[in-house]
């Protein structure tokens, strides 16, 4: 199939920019250095290729995740780096399973889905889940009164990585870094599961890197010094053309707009709506044009969509399910 004869707006990753950054993060993180997230890109077809390319261990963000992982072959170890007060689907899977815990409740919940193994979550500045850095030791021993394993602590600096300032990513990651290590002393254990994709070189604490958004790229991650590619854009069509702007058929329920408006090469954009993007081009377009749209914020982008249409060229070779959608 022809570029050009795909319905718009669609999801369309760039094959050479993809292995680019598979390569890329291979080189800088080797093995199980590397934990792929995949709630960046919900499909099992793109987690072959992170496997093929070294990276055999994952993080899941949702229970659906972890069922479409295990049920592909993917179950060497596959983390759920999030909460859950329901692990009935998970105990029973035939993989490898670990969950993150940051209380009581949730350590039940562990025991009574028949998970066997568990991290501690540690909050380290995003004020959003994980236990205190102090209270991680009780946890820990409370896990491991009710009969689990606790590998470790995970804690996330979700609120550093997308800094556009190197040095106060790195000033804060390590700050961030402090508390989880204040945890894993109390904790034991011999993982210690952080960072993200805008801090995937500057974690040096963690022994396992938490990254997902670096296989795909946004406009948010792409402000970054970062030496990974945009690969993924929404392919789109403009369908209506006025003086001094134009619209394409992209809106908000093809993109995610929690990290700001998307790019368009060669444009600015103005706003989105929810079946349009509206752009002030630099060169002038007409109604049919096809042009490439590069989401603010990849998850929840892909999470749109059902599938990506893998092109090199115009030419479109491949397509990846988006198969891990849902809860």
């Amino acid at each position: 199939m022809n570029l050009s004869e795909l319905q718009t707006p669609a999801l369309v990753v760039d094959a050479t920019a993809f292995e680019h950054n598979l390569r890329a993060m291979s080189e800088a993180l080797p093995g199980a250095r590397l934990r792929p997230h995949v709630k960046a890109h919900k499909s099992t077809a793109l987690a072959a290729r992170q496997a093929a390319a070294g990276h055999r261990t994952f993080c899941c963000a949702t229970v659906r995740e972890m069922e479409g992982m295990a049920a592909a072959g993917f179950g060497d170890d596959l983390l759920l780096a999030n909460e859950t007060l329901d692990a009935r689907r998970l105990g029973g899977l035939d993989a490898r399973v670990t969950v993150a815990v940051d209380s009581e409740e949730t350590v039940r919940a562990a025991v009574a889905g028949g998970v066997r193994e568990v991290l501690i979550d540690v909050n380290v500045g995003l004020p959003r889940c994980g236990v205190a850095p102090e209270a991680a030791g009780k946890l820990a021993d409370a896990a491991r009164f009710a009969g689990l394993e606790v590998r470790g602590v995970m804690g996330y600096e979700g609120h550093v990585v997308g800094l556009p300032d190197r040095t106060l990513r790195e000033q804060l990651t390590k700050e961030c870094m402090e508390r989880l290590i204040q945890a894993h002393e109390l904790v034991g254990g011999d993982v210690i599961s952080a960072g993200g994709t805008g801090t995937y070189d500057i974690n040096t604490w963690a022994n396992e890197i938490q990254a997902g958004s670096y296989v795909l790229m946004d406009t948010a991650y792409g402000h970054l010094d970062l030496p990974f590619r945009n690969a993924l854009t929404i392919l789109a069509t403009v369908i209506s053309v006025s003086a001094g702007h134009a619209v394409a058929d992209a809106g908000l329920k093809a993109m995610g707009m929690d990290h700001g408006n998307p790019s368009i090469e060669g444009a600015e954009v103005w706003f989105v709506a929810d079946e349009h993007t509206v752009f002030a081009p630099t060169e002038p377009v007409k109604a049919g044009d096809r042009i490439r749209i590069v989401p603010g914020h990849v998850d929840p982008t892909v999470a749109y969509h059902e599938r990506m249409n893998v092109v090199r060229g115009d030419t479109v070779e491949d397509l990846w399910e988006v198969d891990l959608r849902g809860w």
